[in-house]
């Protein structure tokens, strides 16, 4: 069993007051692109982790919600938990990376992972990830996120256009 889990509960601070979760992108909040584009992905079910209600509901999809302020890993965590028992892998997908193809996410599934995107040398999510490696990710903590664990495993690199992994961190970045 395949499960997604949409990253969507970062406290955004470069982008400024506003949730640029909620930030409007083509007539839509940010979030939903982000969402639409996991839920279309060949996966047995998918979720996403929050930290408010707004972006629950913007995501349109099942949510766990965590404590605003947290770290990466504690989206992360947060998702292996929400995991049931029979999940054989976790598709992690984040909810400012609006630019994201079907292709892109249908060639990380491509695998029995782990899997990862790379694009100019750098690791990216989305990355998919076996059961064996849950307590690997389990045992992160703060702003640490799963690329220094995915940078050591150049087998498990899939290369991407930088375009489709571009996030947005500024206001600017919308346009």
């Amino acid at each position: 069993m395949i499960v997604g889990a949409l990253l969507a509960a970062g406290a955004s601070r470069r982008f400024g007051p506003q949730d640029k979760l909620l930030a409007t992108l083509k007539e839509r909040p940010l979030v939903a692109h982000a969402a639409e584009r996991l839920a279309r992905a060949p996966l047995d079910c998918c979720f996403a982790v929050v930290s408010s209600d707004t972006v629950a509901q913007a995501v349109g999809m099942e949510t766990v919600r965590i404590p605003a302020g947290g770290g990466q890993a504690d989206s992360l965590v947060a998702a292996i938990r929400h995991l049931p028992p029979q999940t054989t892998h976790l598709l992690i997908a984040l909810g400012d990376m609006p630019y994201l193809r079907d292709d892109d996410l249908a060639l990380i599934l491509d695998g029995d992972g782990p899997r990862c995107a790379v694009a100019e040398g750098h690791v990216s999510p989305p990355a998919l990830f076996p059961k064996a490696w849950f307590p690997r990710l389990l045992a992160l903590r703060g702003d640490e996120g799963a690329g220094r664990l995915l940078r050591d495993h150049p087998g498990a690199h899939c290369p991407l256009p930088a375009a489709s992994l571009r996030d947005i961190d500024r206001p600017g970045d919308l346009g």
